[in-house]
């Protein structure tokens, strides 16, 4: 985490920073014993890029707002609203920009429109996992670079969950080799459709409510939307027989906060900090829920549902990965910004390698023998 900032105007510095942690662990001490009071009441609007409620996405942005009211002992009260009842899920980053709400939740890779480094922040293909995520943004400066690229769009980022590695997708057909990918009308959001369409692959963008019936009606041939946990709510297992791994294009996907900054900004201290440790909490939250209910989902749509799993073949990976890096590297040469956010992006990632080898993966195999 970057340097925090200093709590005298809170008022107790113990007393503050017992409540910003206490909130994260699984029996937080009440809010009335913790926070700070504060006469000001602020009545908030979160506008999310999810239907209302949708397990793991849309439940999550309901603790974010759970969070925020408790962290700041109902100074800050925030009404979740899904997608489409305010504005359509894909407007999300216009209407907190134009403060039409004061928050926005969804994923950074939705806004490729406003900046092609967005993608940055939420996943990119063969890159970072959700912890080394965690890692890049609170602990390696990865936080003050997304701060800066949507500065100019006068809204603020935060990390507010992860949905950890996702599924490659699902698909009508088998896919035997690159030949496989031509002409295959595809939903996939973020640099991994950039990808596909280097394959031949048409590239439909549509929000995650639609899936099921494109896919179901031959609208589109494929489509990847999380993992297991949201897909089987989904029911996604009833509109395509295969399901592919692994999710090459998302391996930790981050979702966001996105603040609209004057509203942010006009906060107290306290409170700005109350919104900042409820983002760290919801971040905590999501990962943790989504690494079990993938697990308990995936038995599910094996055992009982009897999708059937395939991988990628190592061709079309190694192919993929191949063009994800090409793309990545031109994004990087579009201003002086990008070229900031990829090198420090490449450094966490490289980084990374030897550590994660001889540790997660070690292990993994390990516990397998």
């Amino acid at each position: 985490m970057s340097t925090r900032r200093k709590f005298i105007q809170i008022g107790s510095l113990a007393l503050a920073s017992k409540a910003a942690l206490t909130a994260c662990s699984a029996n937080p001490i009440p809010a009335s014993e913790t926070q700070v009071k504060t006469k000001s009441k602020y009545k908030w609007k979160m506008i999310t890029t999810w239907p209302k409620n949708f397990p793991g996405l849309g439940t999550g942005a309901n603790k974010l707002a759970q969070y925020i009211n408790e962290l700041s002992d109902g100074a800050i009260e925030v009404k979740v609203y899904g997608a489409g009842e305010i504005v359509p899920a894909l407007e999300v980053f216009d209407a907190v920009q134009r403060g039409t709400a004061e928050i926005g939740h969804g994923a950074a890779y939705y806004w490729q429109g406003k900046h092609e480094a967005t993608s940055f922040f939420a996943s990119i293909p063969f890159g970072l996992n959700a912890h080394e995520m965690n890692s890049w943004i609170y602990y390696g400066g990865a936080q003050k670079l997304w701060d800066d690229l949507y500065a100019p769009f006068g809204v603020k980022p935060f990390c507010a969950g992860n949905t950890g590695v996702q599924m490659g997708g699902w698909f009508n057909k088998e896919l035997l080799n690159l030949e496989s990918f031509k002409g295959l009308k595809i939903r996939m959001p973020g640099l991994g459709g950039k990808v596909i369409s280097e394959l031949g692959s048409v590239v439909v963008a549509m929000p995650g409510g639609e899936i099921f019936q494109a896919l179901k009606s031959g609208t589109i041939d494929g489509a990847e939307w999380v993992g297991p946990y949201n897909d089987l709510a989904m029911g996604l297992n009833k509109a395509a027989k295969f399901y592919y791994w692994p999710g090459w294009h998302e391996p930790g996907s981050a979702i966001e906060a996105l603040l609209h900054k004057k509203s942010y900004e006009a906060l107290p201290k306290n409170l700005q900090l109350a919104v900042e440790r409820a983002c760290q909490c919801a971040n905590l939250d999501m990962m943790s829920d989504y690494y079990l209910k993938n697990a308990q989902a995936l038995n599910t749509l094996v055992d009982k549902e009897k999708v059937i799993l395939k991988k990628f073949p190592d061709e079309v990976l190694k192919k993929l990965h191949e063009i994800s890096n090409d793309i990545v590297l031109k994004i990087s040469r579009k201003d002086a910004l990008s070229k900031q956010i990829f090198t420090s992006f490449e450094s966490a990632l490289k980084v990374s390698y030897r550590w994660n080898e001889i540790s997660e993966a070690a292990f993994t195999t390990a516990r397998q023998l």
